[in-house]
């Protein structure tokens, strides 16, 4: 079944800015996935997965101001195996959504 067919909207290749001091990239990043515009779906299919990939989402859902992201590794066994939940703390310092220029 398909995100479409559960009746979710999902965005792919969300392009997400990166601002420095006064340097702003608007593309700097890509979200694989962004289901109802709430949890960040990075997908992979590797080897394993180390602690830089989960950095990498969770640098996601800070930049991006998301709570909840999923790590899906395509390469092992049983699916199940290769979801990795990465949530973004209450406690963490957050950076404004998109900062103005």
């Amino acid at each position: 079944m398909s995100f479409e067919k559960a009746g979710l909207e999902v965005k792919t290749q969300v392009g997400l800015p990166v601002v420095y001091q006064t340097v702003k990239m608007a593309l700097g990043y890509r979200l694989d996935l962004l289901v109802e515009d709430e949890i960040v779906i990075e997908v992979k299919s590797i080897e394993a997965v180390a602690p830089v990939h989960k950095a990498q989402l969770l640098s996601y859902l800070r930049l991006s101001k998301q709570k909840v992201g999923l790590l899906i590794n395509f390469n092992v066994t049983h699916l199940k195996e290769g979801i990795h939940r990465v949530v973004n703390g209450p406690n963490l310092k957050v950076p404004e959504r998109y900062p103005q220029s």
